[in-house]
């Protein structure tokens, strides 16, 4: 098992940036491929962000955060970041990690287990 828990969210200008951590106990990820997601009021949860395992040099992006978003992990500290530059309001939502469970799509919010109690980000206008 493992436990993740999300942090540094809050409430940013349009234009902003933030950088949420996701850091994990109970055991290492650092092989573990790693998500991001976020869930808006009303909306189901998608895929934002993902990076594999041990040096997380292979990424992956939602087209919406391409090029103003970027994954990171630092494996000493056993945690994961996602920095998040040009905020816009349509990025508002609850962020959350999760570990890879090795099979399917990154994309795939069924893809991944041991979720983050969430992290709340508004950005307004």
């Amino acid at each position: 098992q493992v436990q993740l828990v999300e942090s540094g969210g809050g409430l940013v200008q349009a234009g902003g940036s933030l950088r949420l951590s996701c850091a994990a106990s109970g055991r290492t990820i650092r092989s573990d491929a790693m998500g991001w997601f976020r869930q808006a009021a009303g909306k189901e949860r998608e895929f934002v962000a993902a990076s594999n395992g041990w040096s997380g040099a292979i990424t992956s992006y939602a087209d919406s955060v391409k090029g103003r978003f970027t994954i990171s992990r630092d494996n000493a500290k056993n945690t994961v970041y996602l920095q998040m530059n040009s905020l816009k309001p349509e990025d508002t939502a609850v962020y959350y990690c999760a570990v890879y469970g090795g099979e399917g799509s990154w994309h795939d919010v069924s893809s991944f287990r041991f979720w983050g109690q969430g992290t709340q980000v508004t950005v307004s206008a």
